[in-house]
């Protein structure tokens, strides 16, 4: 089942630009390897869904996958052929806010050539750019 939030303040949001790169959480902190989005999107909570499962069915129980964004907005949209007015539409699905450089999953717990073809088959999930990226040791 898709992730969404258990309860929130309001039901509804303003959409806001999404332009900025991302300051937080753009670099590996819980895995060794990860996917990184090169764009700024807003992925629903089908699309994180349909990688991790993507991502689990090739890893067949081995490793650890860490989802990093979480679908805290909510996007509403009225339906086809609907007039104008009458108040705005019901809540239609759940996204997560991602900026250019966000990391979207981790792995750890597995080796970098399986870490890279299980992130490629998420990546084909996503409708944005990723990369493969490792975890920066610090000196």
């Amino acid at each position: 089942m898709p992730r969404m939030p258990k309860r929130v303040k309001f039901r509804k949001e303003m959409r806001r630009g999404r332009d900025r790169k991302a300051t937080k959480g753009n670099y590996v902190a819980y895995g060794d390897y990860g996917l990184q989005a090169l764009e700024g999107v807003w992925l629903s909570a089908r699309q994180l869904e349909a990688g991790r499962i993507a991502c689990q069915h090739f890893l067949k129980r081995q490793g650890k996958v860490y989802i990093r964004v979480f679908p805290d907005k909510p996007v509403s949209s009225k339906p086809l052929e609907q007039r104008m007015g009458k108040g705005k539409a019901d809540i239609d699905y759940w996204a997560a806010r991602v900026k250019p450089g966000t990391m979207l999953y981790e792995l750890a717990g597995v080796p970098e050539d399986v870490a890279r073809q299980a992130l490629v088959r998420v990546a084909m999930k996503m409708p944005v750019r990723c990369r493969f990226v490792g975890r920066r040791l610090s000196v």
